[in-house]
């Protein structure tokens, strides 16, 4: 079932999404060769708790930290660790949820760890080129799930990157995870219409090669099935009458 949302419940979520948009500004800040995943998880952790915030991820279904942190190929749900010391030349996926007032708020970044290869910088690049080009699709009432995603899709596959499709964006509110689901992919004029009071978390996660995926046996991390690298932006939105407005930037 979808949730619709007012005014003033929508106005909540902008609570949390300031957070969770201050904690992905801090880790970026933070981000240098030599740190561990751990240290970067206790930051964030420390910064949303001196907020009166909760950690949306801390917990959920037993997983055991603030933020997923994904270095590589790991395309999302990487668990921080004392032992997963970032190293320059890679790209590292912060992916963050806070709760305030018991809304959330999720959003995800994907940046280099000191100097990076032209082709990690133009997967990155893409990535988030592909959720301002979804967003920006977006005509209320009229548009479709498969609208956006195809939108999506076809940006990616123009540089001939995969696009995810074992995993998707959501609909977030009071739960981190509502209806509907929210694909990177799409056929245009097919799904619900994406109408005023919806709130959603828009998510490309864009390959460098295959779209296919491996689960690992932690239960959690998510890999490229080629191993080469992936990227993930995210941001949660509110459709409104009028237009749309990304809460988490």
């Amino acid at each position: 079932m979808i949730l619709i949302k007012s005014n003033s419940q929508i106005n909540e979520m902008r609570k949390a999404n300031q957070v969770v948009r201050d904690v992905l500004k801090l880790l970026q800040e933070h981000t240098r060769e030599g740190i561990s995943t751990w240290e970067l998880n206790k930051l964030a952790h420390e910064y949303i708790i001196s907020q009166n915030a909760i950690p949306s991820f801390l917990g959920y279904h037993g997983f055991p930290a603030s933020v997923c942190i994904s270095v590589d190929c790991e395309v999302v749900h990487g668990i921080p660790s004392k032992k997963k010391i970032l190293r320059e030349g890679s790209i590292v996926s912060y992916d963050v949820g806070a709760i305030v007032n018991g809304w959330h708020g999720d959003a995800a970044r994907t940046i280099g760890v000191g100097y990076i290869s032209n082709e990690c910088q133009q997967l990155i690049n893409v990535t988030e080129e592909c959720f301002f080009k979804g967003v920006e699709s977006i005509k209320p009432g009229i548009t479709r799930l498969g609208d956006l995603g195809y939108t999506i899709q076809s940006h990616a596959e123009s540089f001939g990157y995969g696009v995810v499709r074992d995993l998707v964006g959501h609909g977030i509110g009071r739960d981190m995870h509502e209806d509907p689901n929210v694909p990177n992919f799409g056929t245009p004029g097919r799904g619900i219409r994406l109408t005023a009071g919806m709130t959603i978390a828009i998510e490309p996660m864009i390959n460098m090669g295959t779209e296919k995926v491996d689960f690992l046996s932690d239960g959690w991390t998510v890999k490229t099935r080629d191993r080469k690298p992936s990227a993930h932006y995210e941001n949660t939105i509110a459709i409104l009458d009028d237009g749309i407005e990304i809460l988490s930037l």
